[in-house]
Order: structure tokens, then C-alpha cells, then sequence
């Protein structure tokens, strides 16, 4: 794994290979592997869609990985909302049961494995690793303070792997296939295959195979281009999370160190599309809320933060603001980003300072009319229809 360069489609990419050598060896504690397929990041849709179409894929991959690790127990922790998938899920591993995929002394080897299906109670912030992990506990998912981390005190205080449903689904591939194989697609440092999410207006939205580093314009180009008779206005390279991107930068390669150098993250590849009837400053205000809703309200910086930045985005769209609160929305983000438990709040800042700095102009011009100019064109559009009619 260490040789084929997989890294997490999770979001964050660290390199699998190196996760998995964290884990102590010979420690006579139990060892626990636990997939994170609580996709609710807006905009991402390619876990449950995997786990739909080749669910034993997963369970295959979950059995390496577990022996790999020296885990007898294997948990996928879904979000409740998605029955069909939990459904799919459990039939599936019954299917292995019986075929003596899992259970004791597997086909004769020695080793066993459980695995587990577990439906999450719909907190977005059990997607972060440590909340996961207290949530399987059976406690309220928060944010744990780490050190100690998941690889020496994770899911009952024992050596922990917190996976991506993707990430353990390129599993079987990479071993049937081999290292040179997986790594001999992708680029230099991000490396293999992965599925990118695109949704938002395209002409075929869905889920899209490709290697690492391929351009947002030839995805573009495998979905039909953006919906007839508009232009891409801005998108998201990995989820409502990561900073927007422009028009500008439809050729950047789609990996993780092209992304970063312009600016962005590539976290979990949902590319989100929006043409030039979108108002950018609605689009951010209403990811914001999602966050701010979402947020475990464990730390000050993101309960707090979140509310205000609302509150503010709200006067701003409605155009009852001042310029001022452009740079109010600049500092509450640079006091927010970095000084809470987990990524949830840099993810809320992310697309307000993105915005501000692609689509300042924008906001201005909610100031200037007096709300939103996108709701004026609207309504001359439908008071000019009716006076012709």
C-alpha cells in the first residue's frame, strides 16, 4: 500500500500506507479498522453511489485492510438517512458470512473478522474521525483533542484505522493489480485513480472515474459542458468547504498539490458548478448556515463564529449592510480559522473569503441595489413578460 502512493479520498489525502503503519504491533490490544462512509459534505456524492454498485467491493477491500492492520473487527459507519445503503450494506455482508468471507478461521487461514454495520443519527460532524469515533462509543459525537491520536487511542481507547469508504475500495484493485499498476496513473505525488463528483450546472451531473490530475475541462467535457446558453461562473474543487474557484482556473490540475498552489483544496473531489445566473453571495450564505447548524457547538470559535457570520452574510445579501461588514467577514474568518477542535469551522470560512476575494464587486452590488441583483433581473424579467402578454 506504501508503494502504490494511495492516499485518503476522504479529503484530507494522507498517504493509506503510512496510516496503517502507525498501528502498533504486538501491543495485546485489540485492533479496530473503522470505515467513514458518513458522506454529508454538500456537494460530494460518490461513497454512497460506490457502496450501491459493488458494496462486497468494500467488504473485500475491508477484509485486507483488517488483516493488514491485525484487526478482528471492522465497523462502516453510515449516516442513517440513506436506508437503501444500510439495507445494501447488511445483505451483503451476510452474503460474506456465509460465503466464509468473514466470521472465524476464514476459509481456513486462522484469521477471523467481524464486521459491523452502523447507522449514524444525520450530525454532520460525525464525519470527522474522532466524532465518529465517540459516536460509535455511544456517546454525543464531538471533536476529540488530540494527541492521543486514533492510531494509539481511537475507538475504545485502542489502536484505531479511520479509512474512507473510497479509500478502501481502491484496496482489492491495488493487490489484485499491483503498485506499479495504481501508481503508474494519477501524477508525480498524488497517484491512481479516484472518483470525482459533479453536480450543480452540467449537462450530465454524476459520478466520474478518472486519474488524479485530470482538468475540470475535460471533466467538462465528459458531462457535456455547462447547461446551454450559460458560462461556468465558479465551482468548488472538493466540497462547499474548500475555497471557490473561477473560470480562471478550468485547466488546473485536479490533484492535490496543483489544487493547493491555486489556492483551493481538493478534499473530496465534489466539483460543484455554477453558471452566471448564480448569486454567489446567496450560495455562500447558505452554506454557511448548513455549517453553522451543523456545528457540535463544543468550541467557541465555531459556535460562536458561525452564528455571526450569518448573521452578517444576511445583511449583506439583503443589502442592509455596509462595506464595512466585507472586512467584519474577513476578520471574524481569520479569528475562526485554525482554533477549534476540528476543520469544521475552516470549512465555513473557506467560500466567504474565496468569495470576498473572486466577488467582491458582487457584494458591492447587493450594497449598492439594496438587496440581491440577480432577484432585480428576475423581476424585470417578469414584469416585462406580463406587459407583452
Amino acid at each position: 500500500m506504501k508503494a502504490s502512493g494511495l492516499r485518503g479520498r476522504g479529503g484530507a489525502g494522507f498517504p493509506t500506507g503510512m496510516k496503517w503503519g502507525f498501528i502498533p504491533q504486538g501491543d495485546d490490544k485489540p485492533h479496530y479498522l473503522v470505515v467513514n462512509a458518513d458522506e454529508a459534505e454538500p456537494g460530494t456524492c460518490k461513497d454512497i453511489p460506490l457502496m450501491m454498485a459493488s458494496p462486497h467491493t468494500l467488504l473485500e477491500g475491508i477484509v485486507i485492510s483488517s488483516y493488514a492492520i491485525r484487526a478482528n473487527l471492522a465497523f462502516i459507519y453510515v449516516r442513517g438517512e440513506v436506508l437503501h445503503v444500510i439495507r445494501r450494506l447488511q445483505n451483503a455482508v451476510k452474503e460474506a458470512y456465509r460465503a466464509g468471507h468473514l466470521g472465524a478461521d476464514i476459509h481456513g487461514s486462522g484469521y477471523h473478522l467481524d464486521v459491523v454495520v452502523h447507522a449514524g443519527a444525520g450530525a454532520y460532524i460525525c464525519g470527522e474521525e474522532t466524532a465518529l469515533l465517540d459516536s460509535l462509543e455511544g456517546r454525543r459525537g464531538q471533536p476529540r483533542l488530540r494527541p492521543p491520536f486514533p492510531a494509539v487511542a481511537g475507538l475504545y481507547a485502542c489502536p484505531t484505522v479511520i479509512n474512507n469508504v473510497e479509500s478502501i475500495a481502491s484496496v482489492p484493485s491495488i493487490v489484485t493489480n499491483g503498485a506499479d499498476w495504481f501508481s503508474s496513473m494519477g501524477t508525480e505525488k498524488s497517484k491512481g485513480m479516484t472518483l470525482y463528483s459533479l453536480s450543480g450546472h452540467v449537462q450530465r451531473p454524476g459520478q466520474y472515474e478518472a486519474p488524479l490530475g485530470i482538468t475540470l475541462r475535460q471533466l467538462l467535457d465528459l458531462a457535456g459542458g455547462v447547461r446551454e446558453g450559460h458560462e461556468l461562473k465558479f465551482w468548488t474543487p472538493g466540497g462547499s468547504s474548500t475555497p471557490l474557484l473561477t473560470a480562471e482556473h478550468l485547466d488546473v490540475p485536479l490533484d492535490y498539490e496543483s489544487v493547493g498552489a491555486a489556492g483551493s483544496m481538493l478534499g473530496t473531489k465534489a466539483l460543484q458548478i455554477f453558471d452566471d445566473t448564480t448569486c454567489v453571495v446567496r450560495a455562500v450564505a447558505r452554506w454557511t448556515e448548513f455549517y453553522k447548524h451543523e456545528s457540535c457547538g463544543k468550541c467557541t470559535p465555531c459556535r460562536e463564529g458561525t452564528w455571526w457570520l450569518v448573521q452578517t452574510l444576511d445583511r449583506l445579501e439583503h443589502g442592509q449592510g455596509t462595506e464595512a461588514d466585507l472586512e467584519l467577514l474577513i476578520d471574524l474568518c481569520d479569528n475562526i480559522v485554525g482554533r477549534s477542535f476540528c476543520a469544521l469551522a475552516d470549512g465555513a470560512a473557506a467560500p466567504i473569503t474565496s468569495s470576498i476575494e473572486f466577488f467582491r464587486d458582487e457584494y458591492l452590488a447587493h450594497l449598492r441595489g439594496g438587496g440581491c441583483p440577480f432577484d432585480r433581473e428576475a423581476s424585470t424579467l417578469f414584469s416585462t413578460a406580463g406587459a407583452s402578454a
